[in-house]
């Protein structure tokens, strides 16, 4: 087979410990738009139109901080941004809305791109990053 079978993501689950919080920190910070709810589990799905996280609400409280280095599972999410002054806005929005950021914009190995790191509500890295181009 040469050709793949995917087309590429449909959605991606995270399980998060502040659902409410975390679909504000996509929907306000982001501008995103929330598609629906499932109340009986209780999860909310959000989308940018190109990409629709599912956020489920953890059961049981979190068993510790999720470690990058030692821990299997979801290292971070990486989200586009349409241009640098868009990054430099965000950076500045969550700022002002009190969201922990890991490091501000900076060069992505030799540049032009630029990202940079912050978590949400539930702890969940987010990476924003612009291409350069």
């Amino acid at each position: 087979m040469n050709a793949p079978i995917t087309k590429g993501a449909h959605h991606i689950g995270l399980t998060v410990s502040r659902l409410e919080e975390s679909a504000n920190c996509f929907t306000s910070l982001l501008g995103w738009k929330e598609v629906r709810r499932k109340e009986d589990y209780p999860a909310i799905f959000v989308s940018d139109g190109q990409l629709m996280p599912t956020l489920w609400a953890t059961k049981d409280e979190p068993v510790g901080e999720f470690s990058k280095n030692k821990n299997v599972g979801l290292h971070h999410i990486a989200l586009a941004v349409a241009n640098e002054e868009g990054l430099d806005r965000l950076y500045e929005r969550l700022i002002e809305n009190g969201v922990e950021i890991e490091f501000s914009p900076e060069l992505l190995g030799p540049g032009p791109a630029k990202h940079m790191m912050c978590y949400e509500p539930s702890g969940i890295r987010v990476e924003f990053t612009w291409p350069g181009k």
